[in-house]
């Protein structure tokens, strides 16, 4: 475990293993260092220490890193851009799901100090009754939050998932309950990376000046695949690959060899 000190002074923690250029990812929601999320199998397989640095950390709010209010998106890229400096100065980035979204953040903020680019499933969606679903979502979220029901912040998220409110009732026994309880403020960063109503930021995109995979799995929710296609139209080189037999909750010994051969390949990616 290791630490790195943040802009705004927060500490980031975060685990290195192998030896090669500097790969960092960056988790979705709810995942940190402890919890055995897809972020973590990832970053525990040898495959990616065979060819990488790899860096493994607590978002902000999160695990062993401290935080730092008032919150802001950039704060989040700041810790990234720490990381990168740590690191050599320069680094691929993957994200998954709401940490694809931050990933992507980065790539635009911090130019050629993201060499490349690799999202799984980022979760925005231009669908109407979606985005209207998540303008009320955001602002009920803001409410519990501002009475301090920690649980009632996970449970809404839980709901926005689509699990009935009587299951949500159920899953507080659920022994990973009481760790998202402990950071449920931290929704509310993902909400903000995500944006007002998470739609595709397609008019953004084309600003992403670096090599960029933009991929979705197989039997996933239909509109990954239909945002995977937007960004992949949007940002100027970048390459779109579905995973087969993959859902949101992706494998890591099937992401694994397609980001390695990504990151390894040269030159422009179409």
């Amino acid at each position: 475990m290791s630490t790195v000190i943040s802009k705004d002074g927060t500490r980031i923690t975060y685990d290195k293993t192998g030896e090669g250029p500097a790969l960092i990812l960056v988790g979705g929601m709810f995942e940190q260092r402890a919890m055995d999320s897809e972020t973590a199998q990832l970053a525990a397989l040898p495959l990616l220490a065979q060819h990488f640095s790899v860096y493994h950390y607590d978002r902000r709010g999160r695990g062993d890193s401290t935080d730092t209010q008032p919150y802001a998106v950039e704060r989040e890229i700041e810790d990234i851009e720490a990381l990168i400096n740590e690191a050599g100065g320069s680094a691929f980035v993957f994200g998954i799901s709401s940490g694809g979204a931050l990933a992507f953040e980065a790539a635009l903020a911090l130019g050629g100090k993201v060499k490349k680019l690799a999202m799984y499933e980022a979760p925005y969606n231009d669908d109407a009754a979606a985005r209207q679903a998540w303008k009320n979502f955001r602002r009920q979220l803001r409410e519990v939050l501002a009475t301090g029901r920690r649980g009632d912040a996970v449970a809404l998220f839980m709901m926005l998932l689509g699990v009935p409110a009587d299951q949500v009732e159920g899953m507080r026994q659920h022994p990973m309950w009481p760790m998202w309880e402990a950071i449920a403020e931290t929704i509310a960063y993902d909400a903000a990376v995500l944006g007002e109503d998470a739609s595709v930021p397609t008019g953004r995109a084309v600003r992403v000046g670096v090599p960029a995979l933009i991929m979705d799995g197989e039997v996933s929710y239909p509109f990954m695949h239909t945002t995977a296609a937007a960004l992949v139209s949007a940002i100027p080189n970048a390459q779109h690959r579905t995973l087969e037999g993959q859902t949101h909750e992706v494998s890591p010994e099937a992401l694994a060899p397609v980001l390695v051969e990504f990151f390894n390949s040269n030159g422009a990616v179409r």
